[in-house]
């Protein structure tokens, strides 16, 4: 696969849908859960109907409530491809090693393929910091989050010294159901703070260059001006695009080949697909989430 990949990779041509097809009579894409279902098919019909001309097959946009809806029609075989956060990689991995493999990560304007989690508030609720959210309520995205549970349920106790527990350290622990909620939640005044995803780069009243807080700013569920930062994890390794190992090798080169042209054939397609500003995709494979795997397991 990489030895092909590379070879596909050098050049930016597509092949034929005859030879894409490859016996596959569809191509389903999930899309995780973290906004409203509309609006997670408008972000990604781009690269449906782009997908759909390469391979010369129906393919569909599949929107599960929650990310675990996604994970496990990777798993059983009713989902061929998804963009999983590192930690519902690794729930995959560890329910069926063989289900799945990453294909390609975002790459940021430097050159990286690290994010973090940011924890925020509204800024007229004098919250400034973890120490100030001490009793209040706080909000996380979804269980198989990375950046909305995973990684914060790690380390914030590690600067808190109290448990994600409702009562322990803060006051109530809410699950919203995705990043947009948590956002919307927390600028409605619904829970005091939470956490979403960001690439750390640009600037805040933007949303940074990529990620939840700047797709809802673009949408205008919130005005960055009135929220502020309280919390920034270490980095996180982006979580990879992947695709189900039973396809045939030549649509698996095809999605690749696809996928890391699209900021050049297409930039406002990549722009919504990508959650923002982003330089574009690059090749990654199971060991760069090793770390993420372990953590995993030492929550289960």
């Amino acid at each position: 696969m990489k030895q092909i990949l590379a070879a596909a990779l050098a050049t930016t041509a597509l092949v034929t849908p005859a030879l894409a097809q490859d016996n596959i009579e569809e191509f389903r894409i999930g899309i995780l859960g973290g906004e409203n279902a509309q609006d997670r098919m408008t972000s990604n019909e781009c690269f449906r109907a782009k997908a759909e001309e390469l391979l010369g097959v129906p393919t569909k946009l599949f929107t599960p409530a929650d990310y675990d809806g996604v994970i496990q029609g990777l798993v059983g075989g009713s989902i061929d491809m998804a963009w999983l956060g590192a930690s519902g990689y690794a729930k995959a991995w560890l329910t069926d090693p063989d289900a799945i493999e990453p294909i390609m990560v975002k790459t940021n304007d430097d050159g990286s393929y690290g994010y973090h989690s940011i924890g925020f508030a509204r800024k007229d609720s004098g919250i400034t910091s973890l120490e100030d959210m001490q009793g209040k309520s706080f909000g996380f995205g979804d269980p198989n989050s990375t950046s909305g549970y995973l990684i914060p349920s790690i380390e914030i106790p590690e600067s808190t010294g109290g448990s994600m527990e409702s009562g322990d350290y803060f006051g109530e622990v809410k699950f919203t159901g995705g990043h947009e909620q948590t956002i919307v939640a927390v600028a409605n005044g619904d829970i005091d703070g939470g956490v979403t995803w960001a690439d750390g780069m640009g600037d805040w009243e933007d949303g940074y260059n990529s990620g939840a807080l700047r797709k809802a700013s673009d949408a205008g569920l919130v005005d960055m001006n009135e929220l502020v930062e309280i919390w920034k994890s270490k980095p996180i390794p982006e979580g990879p695009i992947v695709l189900r190992k039973e396809l045939p090798e030549r649509v698996k080169v095809d999605i690749a080949t696809l996928t890391a042209s699209l900021p050049y054939m297409d930039p406002d397609c990549a722009y919504n697909f990508m959650a923002g500003d982003a330089l574009g995709f690059q090749p990654i494979d199971h060991d760069a989430y090793i770390s993420i795997i372990e953590a995993r397991k030492s929550k289960m």
